[in-house]
């Protein structure tokens, strides 16, 4: 076994032909191994690992160490037990051949080029009405664009939209409804590539009027091509806990809940967690000051919810937003720090598994 980009397990000579032909046109070479001994040498060496549909079953009994970046390659229609098998190996997913060809020259090119990765994912969703989650996911990604690249899904449809809040309602770009009737596997430079973006920020928004209605594997497909190449992805979320916001909340790394140091705030933001919890126990809380006498520490008791951070009131913020800067015109503003913060935050989570 090389120190090569990516490992391919398999004796189908027909599959191997395919993905050698995948590889190529992705400038990159493969690993292949015939057996899942040898297969086990580079298992969490590789950068990328695609077991063929016919060894699945044995490499699953080989009971592999957990990692990412492990997919199934299947040519044509596959069966319940490939599935199962899959699950066993660690898998993400089960691709099929020839309609997953361009997905896997686009993970095989990412690979060679070193970026084949998952984005630290937050979700953020308001503990009440008027709490200002959509500012701050604007701002969590404005800040984190500053360092690499980033993505902002809009996932409220009754917000206000986050092309608006960061500038970019006017620039060129897919929205939600141009994707509605997307099918199938998304490649994650394409859609970057689709989207409005500036200073490495890209959103997904929706176009005016009547916003269309998402499809669950639709959402799931874009999150999942939003999370290979970028270095963070940020959600906006709805308040209201329907199949697609619960699909993408388990897959979030931290969920921030912004909330409103008021009585009535305090306790919409205890429905929130608790409607959230369930799903994803990695669940923080930001805090909303503007002046309160209330202090956000006891906020954070009240609700049980660690406090990673806290946002004082911000001048001229509505002015910044309104000029197309978006929230975040100041590195040293209220709501950059509090962004860098949250953000900050985000590889304790991934490190303890939870936030306590």
């Amino acid at each position: 076994m090389t120190s090569a980009t990516a490992l391919l397990i398999t004796r189908d000579e027909s599959l191997l032909e395919d993905l050698l032909r995948l590889a190529a046109a992705a400038g990159t070479t493969l690993d292949v191994a015939h057996d899942t001994t040898t297969a086990l040498r580079g298992w969490s060496a590789a950068s990328v690992v695609l077991v063929g549909a016919d060894l699945a079953g044995r490499v699953a009994e080989q009971h592999p160490p957990r990692r990412q970046h492990v997919h199934v390659v299947a040519r044509g229609p596959v069966d319940d037990g490939l599935f199962r098998s899959a699950l066993a190996t660690g898998a993400a997913d089960v691709v099929e051949l020839p309609g997953a060809d361009s997905w896997l020259v686009e993970l095989l090119t990412d690979a060679a080029d070193g970026t084949a990765r998952r984005a630290r994912t937050l979700g953020v969703i308001a503990g009440s009405g008027g709490a200002g989650a959509t500012t701050f996911a604007c701002a969590l990604a404005q800040t984190a664009a500053r360092q690499g690249p980033a993505v902002l899904l809009d996932l409220d449809p009754l917000g206000p939209g986050v092309d608006r809040v960061v500038g970019l309602d006017d620039a060129a770009g897919v929205r939600w409804d141009a994707l509605a009737d997307s099918r199938g596997r998304l490649a994650s430079r394409s859609l970057r590539a689709a989207l409005p973006e500036r200073d490495g920020l890209a959103v997904l928004t929706w176009a005016m009027g009547a916003p269309v209605q998402l499809d669950v594997a639709l959402v799931r497909e874009v999150l999942s091509a939003a999370q290979r190449g970028n270095d963070l992805v940020v959600l906006d979320l709805p308040r209201s806990m329907d199949h697609v916001t619960s699909e993408v909340v388990t897959r979030c790394d931290l969920v921030v809940v912004v909330g409103d140091p008021t009585v009535p705030g305090v306790a919409s933001a205890g429905r929130v967690a608790a409607s959230v919890r369930p799903l994803n126990q990695r669940v923080g809380l930001v805090v909303r000051s503007a002046g309160s006498a209330v202090p956000a520490e006891d906020v954070a008791d009240t609700l049980g919810l660690p406090l990673l951070a806290e946002v004082r009131r911000q001048r001229r913020l509505a002015e910044h937003v309104d000029l197309g800067l978006g929230p975040v015109h100041s590195s040293r503003s209220p709501l950059a720090r509090a962004a860098r913060a949250t953000i900050e935050a985000v590889p304790a989570v991934e490190l303890r598994g939870a936030l306590a």
